[in-house]
């Protein structure tokens, strides 16, 4: 009986971890369609510190940031955020996303060619 508390109780908090990272995440994209980049990047703050065990969730918070990033005219910043994100989950759906805002930041000359070199645009 005392092994299925345990088990019970460590459920119990892992799913709340869960819960609460889902909430920060959902309320950093609130934020960003709000424009409050501050906010987000505080929200982002709190998905990372619970999420530490749950890797999968590292690029879609590393896109987000990257994405305020650009809203705050960082923009070398933001690329290297996207820069991270490519090299540590390549076949990603984020790799892909980050490319693709690594060549638009390119395109705008917001970065130069030279820094894009590497990312296999």
């Amino acid at each position: 009986m005392r092994t299925l508390l345990i088990i019970a109780l460590v459920l119990g908090v892992t799913g709340c971890t869960r819960w609460s990272m889902d909430h920060h995440l959902n309320n950093a994209y609130r934020e960003y369609t709000r424009g409050n980049c501050e906010r987000v990047m505080l929200e982002l703050s709190q998905v990372e510190r619970k999420s530490r065990s749950r890797r999968y969730v590292q690029p879609e918070v590393s896109l987000l940031r990257g994405q305020c990033l650009e809203r705050q005219n960082l923009f070398v910043d933001a690329a290297e955020t996207y820069r991270f994100i490519i090299a540590q989950y390549p076949n990603s759906e984020y790799a892909y996303r980050a490319r693709a805002r690594l060549e638009t930041l390119r395109q705008l000359g917001r970065i130069d060619r030279a820094t894009t070199v590497g990312t296999s645009l």
